[in-house]
């Protein structure tokens, strides 16, 4: 196995090197493995959800407590929200004896219950921001689970290092913000440092994360009951999760909401685990995005990195993996618009939102509130804001910016570096525009409680984010409903206004069509948009607020999380109506959904049916079924050889290769197996036997129309790198394999569309395939084919008993679905054994499958076996008359096979 993988078997032996000799975090007991007993579905609690929620502003929950023994009245499904970190804040008592917990209000987690049906239990899996000693861990995840419905992960100190600070922090974060390692100086060392982009690709971190996952899957485990559960993994902590939870419950239904933007696959491209990641994410029914073009690049590197293409079906996104359509959901997460009400009518606010008025009479008041890290641009706003001053005098001594920065969380040269410029900035335009009792740029970088923010947020005149990348930001969505207020209070009890100059590059931006959207790179334009934000008109303003404030209190958290359950619902709702079967090694494990009637093709049964027959028909497709479609070499092994010669050698058989190939290559290939029939280029030529002419599908067909599509296809061809034509007699086949996966997609659509239009009169049909736009004459394909070759054998007395066809690709299809109504139409005996088989586990029309070629090489060497050979030229006269009947029939109307 390439090393690219980390083998999820092997991290179930505990086979696992990530934190080097005694990596085991000083004895720190894993999470899942010894502590909590799988939770039954029926607990024990102090009370129901309700009531806990009321105690948020009571005495916080402490490990003394007593649990009751009243069980939840909670039935039905449930909910399992895993994410990093769970919403509670847990604390040391002053005592040092124990901890308290509480809510943590702000927490997106906590909030998106409200969206959920109140039929529906949540239960939240994660970490505590707390270092919890190993011997207090089952007390705490006791109290936690009784109290709060919550089941913590305990991870050891140097697996969260490397998880989290190394693997999350400073590869998977800067990524998906669109920066590279440029840099190979600061690679990662055990001297660790959390400044993100430094360093390159760390496998030793990337094993951490996956190991990390994997106690999570743990700790999931312990509380799941697969059958009614729902689980809803959120953003890139967790994005190998999927994986283990599909490799353990094959039928579990799982949901992912990334909350960080999703690369471009030009960027993404460039991680060393590209695959493994897209492959663990596409073992969920549901994934999530803020935005369609979070949803494009996501859909774009499935289609350049593994092949699979989207389709878009009645407003739904989805793609087809193995049988299993999984859902793409792009709605952007909303504010809580109870929890700001509730703010919005604290006395504190009314008292700071009067001091603020007067620190700032007179002045017009930007405001930017935005985390101190090296994406959020504040000091591109500062520039933007100190040009404006510069080309509009008339602000000087009346514009304020105030700047919220909350302290950083993480640290390193780059942050340091962007923390010096912007304190530089705001010296040197309070230096040059600032006067007696004024100063331009109010710079705040300490921790802002709700009310001081809120009370800032209503005194603002405009919010500006000129974050480079971001994934959501929801602070232009507070900065409206505390702009909208309530009617208690007086100072906004006139015309709700409100402006916003936003970022293009951040997640919330699309969804306000009334805000100034800015490319904050561009200083001097941000500058014209921050002047023309403060000098519109009052009218202008009150329109554009009314306007963003319906779309904000309508859309807020409660509605995203309803709508993200409601379409993990219809994702899921076959899941225990299919078979489904769990396949492959790591992060190349998936499950393939299959009709329940599909099953793998017994050797013994085939074998039976073959020896009890007596007028066999036997179809074999070629590339993909006799030889690999990987395969360099195309010519047929000398072991496929002898084994069709056996098999032709019975006078009860009848063998025909059905191929899409030209004929003179397939002559040319089994020139060594005189009693194979052959039917070329999907049965337009047709030869029963080496000796034999070759038959066509139709005479005197007109293939004027190949001069019509040749100059088309070559349009295309000069136009699109990496692509050919492939001229055959009967069909002209145009291939983008080696194009650009999504130029030559589109393309091929483009191409579609003109030759249809070019040959709409011709007795044509236009086909796209896989990678392929082909142009064939109408009526030819592989199920007709059969179906003659079958009506032949039935009118000289030959009618089959035993019919095997084998393919492995979508023009085999045609020829599995017809199979099963040969009986109906009489064209074989009555209880004929029928054997439609395609080479791989995936949906089919067939009803059986072989996993490869080298299956199907065995099973026909088993009836080879079972096979009582005769001398070839007792065979060759009745070939002969089988070919003749053909002829003589050509002239009947619903006859399609005629002699050359």
């Amino acid at each position: 196995m390439s090393r690219s993988y980390t083998n999820l078997l092997d991290l179930a032996e505990g086979n696992f090197a990530a934190l080097g000799p005694g990596g085991g975090g000083g004895g720190r007991r894993r999470s899942g493995s010894f502590g909590l007993k799988r939770m039954s579905r029926v607990m024990t609690v102090t009370g129901t959800l309700s009531e806990l929620d009321g105690e948020e502003d009571s005495e916080p929950a402490a490990t003394s407590s007593v649990a009751s023994d009243v069980p939840s009245s909670v039935a039905g499904d449930r909910v399992i929200v895993v994410s990093n970190q769970l919403p509670v804040v847990a604390r040391r008592r002053p005592d040092g004896r124990g901890w308290s917990f509480s809510w943590d209000d702000d927490s997106l987690l906590l909030q998106l219950r409200d969206g959920i049906p109140d039929e529906m239990e949540v239960l939240f899996v994660g970490s505590l921001r707390a270092d919890v000693p190993v011997a207090e861990q089952d007390e705490v995840s006791q109290v936690l689970l009784d109290r709060f419905r919550c089941a913590p992960v305990f991870l050891p100190d140097p697996l969260n290092e490397r998880f989290y600070h190394r693997f999350c922090k400073r590869h998977l974060w800067p990524l998906f913000h669109y920066m590279l390692p440029f840099s190979s100086s600061a690679s990662p060392s055990p001297s660790f440092s959390s400044s993100p982009g430094s360093g390159r690709f760390d496998r030793g971190a990337w094993e951490a994360y996956v190991l990390a996952n994997k106690f999570f899957f743990e700790k999931v485990v312990e509380v799941i009951n697969p059958e009614d559960d729902y689980v809803w993994v959120h953003d890139y902590h967790l994005m190998a999760l999927p994986t283990f939870l599909r490799r353990r419950f094959n039928r579990l239904r799982i949901g992912f909401f990334l909350h960080s933007p999703f690369p471009s696959s030009e960027i993404y491209r460039t991680l060393p685990v590209r695959e493994e990641i897209l492959k663990a994410l596409l073992n969920c029914d549901l994934i999530g995005f803020h935005t369609f073009d979070y949803a494009r690049h996501f859909l774009s590197c499935c289609s350049r990195m593994l092949g699979i293409e989207y389709q878009s079906k009645r407003g739904y996104i989805g793609l087809d993996y193995f049988g299993r359509t999984v859902g793409i959901k792009i709605m952007p997460v909303g504010v809580h618009m109870g929890q700001l009400k509730t703010v919005l009518s604290l006395p504190d606010r009314e008292w700071r939102v009067s001091e603020l008025q007067q620190q700032f009479e007179g002045k017009t008041v930007l405001l930017g509130v935005d985390d101190m890290d090296i994406f959020k641009g504040i000091n591109l706003k500062l520039l933007a804001f100190e040009n404006m001053l510069r080309t509009h005098p008339k602000w000087q001594g009346r514009a304020v910016l105030v700047q919220i920065a909350n302290p950083a969380r993480g640290k390193g040269k780059d942050l340091e570096a962007i923390q010096a410029e912007i304190h530089e900035s705001c010296k040197r335009i309070n230096s040059e525009f600032g006067q007696s009792g004024y100063s331009p740029v109010v710079f705040i970088d300490r921790d802002v409680s709700s009310v001081e923010k809120i009370a800032y947020y209503t005194i603002a005149e405009c919010v500006v984010v000129t974050a480079v990348r971001d994934g959501m930001n929801l602070t232009p969505y507070e900065y409206i409903v505390c702009r909208q207020g309530s009617d208690s209070i007086s100072e906004l009890n006139g015309p709700k206004k409100s402006m916003l100059v936003v970022s293009e590059f951040i997640g919330c931006s699309p969804s306000l069509s009334g805000a100034i959207r800015v490319n904050p790179w561009n200083i001097e334009a941000t500058a014209e948009a921050l002047n023309e934000a403060i000098s519109m008109s009052e009218q202008e303003k009150q329109l554009r607020h009314e306007k963003h404030y319906r779309y904000v209190s309508t859309h807020d958290v409660a509605y995203w999380s309803k709508s993200f359950i409601q379409d993990l619902e219809r994702a899921c709702k076959d899941h225990f109506r299919r078979t489904c079967w769990g396949i492959g090694l790591g992060f190349g494990f998936r499950v393939v959904a299959l009709d329940p009637h599909f099953t793998k093709l017994n050797m013994d049964s085939i074998v039976m049916a073959y020896e009890r027959s007596e007028s066999r028909a036997i179809f074999l497709d070629y590339d993909g079924t006799l030889v690999p479609q990987t395969s360099i070499s195309r010519t047929p092994s000398a072991e496929v050889l002898r084994i069709i010669n056996t098999l032709c050698s019975d006078r009860r058989n009848k063998v025909f290769l059905v191929s899409g190939r030209r004929r003179d290559k397939l002559a040319e290939w089994f020139a060594s197996c005189p009693g194979l029939g052959i039917a070329a280029e999907h049965g337009y030529f047709l030869r029963w036997t080496r000796d034999d002419e070759w038959q066509t599908y139709s005479q005197g067909l007109d293939f004027g129309w190949m001069e019509m599509a040749k100059p088309v296809m070559n349009l295309y061809t000069e136009a699109t790198d990496g692509s050919y034509i492939d001229p055959k007699e009967s069909a002209l086949v145009w291939h983008h394999q080696d194009a650009d996966p999504g130029f030559g997609s589109s393309q091929a659509k483009e191409l579609l569309d003109h030759l249809e239009s070019v040959l709409a009169n011709e007795p044509v049909s236009v086909k796209s395939g896989q990678f392929i736009v082909e142009v064939k004459p109408q009526g030819v394909s592989k199920r007709v084919i059969v179906e003659k070759i079958l009506v032949s054998m039935k009118e000289r007395g030959k009618q089959a008993d035993f019919v095997l066809c084998i393919g492995d690709d979508r023009s085999d299809e045609d020829m599995f679905e017809n199979i099963a109504d040969t009986i109906k139409k009489g064209m074989v005996a009555p209880k004929t054994s029928l054997f439609a088989c395609t080479v791989g586990q995936k949906p089919s029309k067939a009803k059986f499958y072989l996993d490869d070629t080298f299956e199907v090489v065995s099973m026909l060497s088993a009836l080879a076996d079972a096979t009582e050979p005769e001398p070839w030229t007792d065979l060759a006269d009745e070939f002969d008359e089988l070919a003749v009947s053909v002829d003589d029939e050509e002239t009947s109307s619903d006859r399609l096979i005629g002699g050359s």
